[in-house]
């Protein structure tokens, strides 16, 4: 029987845990994904659809002028609950809305990925048929966050602490790709994953 949307894979991870370099495998691969990290960002550039509601929420001194100030405001919110909390109330309804938006506008595909750091955190998972965790060990997402973004010790653990552990990630997703080895190593895992996804799909 002919499905009436997509069959949806959600891959979900933890920061530095190596999920977009899955996401660039799979769009390689052919796949459409959406990114809920581009609507976020996208929402909060210049010009984007959140930035009234930070600037009533939180103030002017997140923002240089009429752009937010990433770092600044990503240290505040990672080091503040409840600062993480109000942004979250804000920014997860729109990401949800273009997520909907973007699955009905390709209701055409035998599969799409919906790529989403917080997928279990939100509850998106019940979007979701089948769900992939990237996965990578705690202290290692550490290191990592500290070598790509600069970040101190103390702010790489803030950051990495916010989001759900990943061995419990790991447990709850139907698979994960172990993301330790070679970005190569990890995105052969991730096009196995896909070409059985397709298969499920289609009822294979």
């Amino acid at each position: 029987m002919k499905r009436n949307r997509p069959y949806v894979v959600g891959l979900t991870g933890g920061i530095a845990s190596g999920k977009s370099n899955i996401a660039r495998a799979l769009v390689r691969e052919g796949a459409f994904v959406i990114d809920a990290d581009g609507i976020s960002h996208a929402l909060t550039a210049p010009g984007g659809a959140a930035l009234p509601l930070l600037r009533e929420r939180f103030g002017d001194r997140i923002f240089n002028g009429d752009t937010l100030d990433r770092k600044r405001f990503g240290d505040y919110v990672f080091g503040n609950r409840e600062g993480l909390e109000a942004l979250n109330a804000i920014l997860h309804p729109m990401i949800l809305a273009e997520i909907e938006r973007a699955i009905e506008e390709h209701r055409g595909l035998t599969a799409l990925v919906m790529d989403v750091p917080l997928l279990y955190e939100v509850g998106w998972d019940r979007m979701c048929d089948e769900v992939w965790c990237a996965y990578a060990p705690f202290f290692e997402q550490v290191l990592r966050l500290m070598r790509r973004d600069g970040h101190s010790f103390c702010q790489s653990l803030r950051r990495v602490r916010a989001q759900l552990p990943l061995r419990r990630k790991r447990r709850m997703a139907d698979h994960f790709i172990d993301t330790r080895g070679t970005k190569e190593q990890s995105a052969a895992q991730a096009v196995r994953l896909w070409q059985q996804a397709l298969r499920r799909a289609r009822g294979e």
